[in-house]
């Protein structure tokens, strides 16, 4: 009665099941806080770079809330219902001091939220420069968060598997809440009121090519990111990352 975990059912393969769904209830959680804090860092530096090149903020108050509870706060929650992607019982188990928040995550925040921030730099410094507004600047950027924050999510589904060995229909919860982020936002820019409180409006299919095309690239800094991921866990052998099968898969085994 005192003990801190009970086993009510002492068939093997139950508790089998539970420990691999608990490893992928941590997966999850890894994706989400990388998918969270990457997105987080990537604003903070956006803001940084702007203040020391001496520019205008590139988003107001709204933009940001509307950025991150909305435009955003959708993925977070749907990723979290990611379900396994198979092998979870081959892994090495983790050590208890093994923080969640580790250098992996940490490598994946870095490279992912420096090449979001400065590109939104980079794309709103551009714009300020042709001579348009601000207003018109801070719009464009805001939609490049958008769609930077729909791509990351979509590759946030695994730390190391391509995005395009990951079948669409695994997660309905992701393929839901992807466009709905989308259209919540496209949605607000036809609406008056809401338009004029977030100080944004309709682009044109010119500005959407070319914000498609820089979110884009995201998406092929996360492929390159994960093949340096997979060559070194093929070089750290199979011990530490799982090539071989787990005792736990097999009857026999031991816990």
């Amino acid at each position: 009665e005192t003990a801190d975990l009970i086993v009510t059912d002492d068939n093997f393969s139950s508790i089998v099941a539970g420990i691999e769904q608990g490893r992928v209830v941590y997966n999850n959680i890894r994706k989400v806080i990388g998918l969270l804090v990457a997105t987080g860092f990537s604003a903070i530096l956006l803001f940084f770079l702007c203040v020391l090149a001496g520019l205008p903020m590139p988003m107001i108050a709204v933009q940001l809330l509307w950025l991150n509870l909305v435009a955003n706060g959708f993925q977070d929650v749907a990723l979290a219902f990611e379900p396994k992607e198979g092998g979870e019982l081959s892994v090495k188990p983790r050590s208890p001091q093994e923080p969640v928040f580790d250098k992996h995550i940490i490598e994946h925040v870095l490279v992912v939220g420096s090449w979001m921030g400065l590109v939104a730099f980079l794309n709103f410094q551009w714009t300020l420069g042709q001579g348009q507004s601000i207003e018109e600047a801070r719009n464009l950027t805001l939609m490049l968060m958008v769609l930077f924050g729909n791509i990351h999510a979509l590759n946030s589904r695994s730390e190391f598997r391509s995005i395009f060995r990951i079948s669409l229909l695994r997660n309905p919860f992701l393929m839901l809440a992807v466009p709905l982020a989308q259209l919540a936002h496209i949605g607000a820019m036809y609406t008056p009121g809401l338009s004029d409180v977030l100080q944004i409006q309709p682009i044109s299919v010119t500005e959407w090519l070319q914000l498609l095309a820089f979110a884009m690239s995201l998406l092929i800094v996360e492929e390159l990111h994960k093949v340096l991921i997979r060559w070194r866990r093929s070089r750290a052998g199979p011990a530490r990352h799982g090539r071989q099968a787990s005792p736990l898969g097999h009857p026999q085994g031991r816990l």
